[in-house]
């Protein structure tokens, strides 16, 4: 049956005129006002929108888990009947857990670091539905065998931290299903997980909500997720819901301007090499909310009354309404697609090469005993090749753990090579001395997955940016200051930020304000080639245009190389020249981006992309489920390590390594299939 076949009409929740502050100093700041929706049995709601439009306080304040700061003004959340805000607190702890439930963002900072799997799902059997002894443990058995948990009975004893990202958040699952609630929470439940972990909780979570007839409210800012999960959408924009519709009228025409927005800021093979769509400035800051319309100072379409009046609803189809002036906002056209993608795909391909890569390894010892001697290795990285000439981007893909960041950082020789070669501009960085790679360090920069934690908080933005000037001997770096100052403010403006930025912390920056600076970073030593490890991983998709298209002016204008570390496969898609696929250390295939993402030859290949959830109803792919999990690089399979999860794998393929075979000039693939 499909998500748009008719659900139980048993509404399950029903929230009206929600309001939620937050106390700062005396007063308090308005973070959602005055929001309505509903939910019912066997049906999927989900929120969307940028962060800090108010998803996730709503969310908490459902279950009235908001943080001390917060304040429920106002409204009702009726949920079976009674009102949640009027409960008692004795009462409420029945309903958390029990009649509902919450999957949190992040399971890392969710689950207690102290208690076992074990014990952290019994104490919600027992207070949920007073099960003890022997029962408990059977029930525990049954929930970690349902959220997918291979060897359930030794994880019931492990604690968080030996377990991977994926198999943390199915704990989180296992811990929200275990009370049979009958309503689920889910706030980002795969924000940070790889896409075939993603597929398999999203297909996990759509067999029990069919076998359990549950609710489900999902928040998210990935309209992927949202064309596989949702029955209906909500748009939450700056504590407002804006346009709210069936999911199959959402994705066919929606009609707010910042919808489309959202649309049109997605990567797409339409503007393949081209610009992305932006949404200037930033959601208003909860001390300065405009009257009006909020998305007016974003929205190319407003006018005078978008400034003076809020909008009210407006019904523009079945089920389909929308808070916006506009008669018609569904005629605004979308971006289609940009001449540079023509260019851009017949860049040629012989350009000399800036970097070269050849037989790298990284293994680090594991030791034991009093001498702590070496009893193994851990294979990180293990006979990488790759090349990357100017001006191009190489994108390097696998699930974590393959060994994509650990190559980066060998590359930048932040971390020691066990062998083999790398050659910048012909000149070899792998053996030589901290002061023989000096002259060097400026030519390879990297941008780190998390701007905030990789910017010193104590330092201003300009003495962050000046910081590798002085120490890379860079010119405008020396007493005069007058010269540093303009350095500085010049590439500020080169990553589009104000040169009074200068003088301001890290912490006063939005996200993407934040990744910018970290670009600039980066620029302030002129370099040649730029590691980006996940740089738009934890941004809105808004953001990520921005960012994305910021990377692509600055490789046109600097004839930048980029070597693209990520799991994002729509951005591999649109900025990237060529592809590396990595599995366990090792490089299994490796093309131009057509032949890979259009042409994929590799098992493994083949079901990443199988399980990238598309922003479009009609394209959603069959999902090739990968068994079990990515093995211990300490301990890798014998033959070829995808085997043991490869439906295709033959004798062959459990006795040796396979060789690399040639498909064409540029496409590679080690898999016994093409002998």
């Amino acid at each position: 049956m499909s998500q748009e076949a008719t659900v139980n009409e048993e509404r399950l929740l029903e929230v009206r005129d929600l309001s939620i502050a937050f106390a700062s100093g005396r007063s308090l700041l308005a973070a959602v006002d005055g929001i309505g929706f509903a939910v019912a049995a066997g049906e999927t709601l989900a929120l969307l929108g940028e962060s800090g439009c108010g998803k996730s306080a709503t969310a908490l304040a459902l279950l009235r888990l908001l943080p001390a700061a917060g304040r429920i003004l106002g409204g009702e959340v009726l949920f079976a009947g009674r009102d949640l805000l009027r409960l008692p607190e004795a009462d409420m702890r029945g309903v958390r857990g029990g009649g509902m439930a919450m999957i949190f963002q992040e399971p890392a900072t969710s689950l207690n670091p102290v208690l076992t799997v074990g014990r952290q799902l019994a104490e919600v059997l027992e207070r949920h539905l007073g099960l003890a002894g022997q029962a408990i443990r059977s029930s525990s058995l049954e929930l970690l065998t349902a959220v997918g948990i291979a060897d359930p009975e030794r994880r019931l004893g492990e604690y968080p931290f030996q377990l991977s990202g994926g198999m943390k958040q199915r704990v989180m699952i296992a811990l929200a299903l275990a009370g049979q609630p009958r309503l689920l929470i889910a706030d980002e439940p795969t924000t940070a997980l790889d896409v075939t972990i993603q597929a398999q909780i999203l297909e996990l979570l759509r067999r029990l909500q069919a076998e359990r007839a549950m609710g489900m409210l999902l928040i998210t800012h990935d309209l992927g997720v949202v064309a596989q999960m949702a029955t209906r959408v909500g748009v939450m924009y700056a504590g407002e819901i804006v346009e709210e519709a069936p999911r199959a009228a959402f994705f066919s025409s929606p009609r707010h301007p910042y919808t489309q927005k959202l649309f049109a800021a997605l990567p797409d093979l339409a503007r393949r090499g081209g610009r992305l769509e932006t949404i200037p400035g930033q959601v208003p800051p909860l001390s300065a909310m405009p009257g009006g319309c909020r998305f007016a100072a974003r929205c190319a379409h407003a006018w005078d009354l978008c400034r003076r009046e809020a909008p009210q609803w407006r019904e523009v189809g079945p089920d389909h309404r929308v808070r916006c002036h506009l008669d018609d906002a569904q005629g605004h056209a979308r971006s289609t697609g940009s001449a540079a993608a023509t260019a851009r795909a017949s860049a040629t391909l012989a350009a000399p090469a800036l970097l070269s890569v050849a037989d790298l390894c990284v293994h680090f010892p594991i030791r034991r005993g009093i001498l702590q001697r070496p009893v193994g290795y851990v294979r990180a990285v293990d006979g990488v090749s790759l090349e990357l000439a100017r001006g191009r981007t190489l994108a390097l893909v696998g699930e974590s753990g393959c060994g994509k960041t650990t190559v980066g950082k060998a590359i930048l020789q932040l971390l020691p090579s066990s062998g083999g070669s790398v050659r910048l501009l012909g000149q070899e960085l792998v053996g030589q001395s901290r002061r023989e790679l000096r002259p060097l360090r400026r030519r390879l920069q990297m941008i780190f997955q998390d701007p905030f934690a990789s910017l010193n908080p104590r330092m201003a933005v300009g003495e962050i940016i000046g910081e590798g000037m002085r120490a890379l001997a860079m010119p405008g770096t020396h007493p005069q200051r007058l010269e540093r100052a303009a350095a500085i403010a010049t590439v500020l403006q080169q990553v589009g930020l104000d040169p009074a930025a200068a003088g301001r912390y890290p912490h006063e920056f939005s996200g993407g304000q934040r990744q910018r600076i970290a670009i600039a970073r980066a620029l302030a030593v002129q370099p040649d080639l730029v590691i980006c490890d996940e740089p738009t991983s934890a941004l809105d998709v808004s953001v990520q245009a921005q960012i994305l298209n910021l990377l692509a002016d600055l490789q046109a204008d600097l004839g930048l190389a980029y070597l693209f570390i990520t799991h994002n496969f729509a951005v591999v898609d649109h900025l990237a020249h060529a592809v590396a696929v990595m599995y366990l250390g090792r490089i299994v295939e490796q093309g131009t981006v057509d032949e890979v993402l259009r042409s994929p030859q590799h098992p493994y290949t083949r079901a990443l992309l199988s399980a990238v959830p598309s922003p479009r109803l009609d394209a959603q792919p069959q999902f090739i489920r990968l068994p079990g999990e990515i093995p211990s690089p300490a301990h890798p399979p014998d033959g070829c390590h995808f085997h043991p999860r490869c439906r295709q794998a033959s004798a062959t393929c459990r006795e040796r390594y396979p060789g690399t075979s040639t498909l064409s000039a540029t496409h590679t693939v080690r898999c016994h299939l093409y002998r």
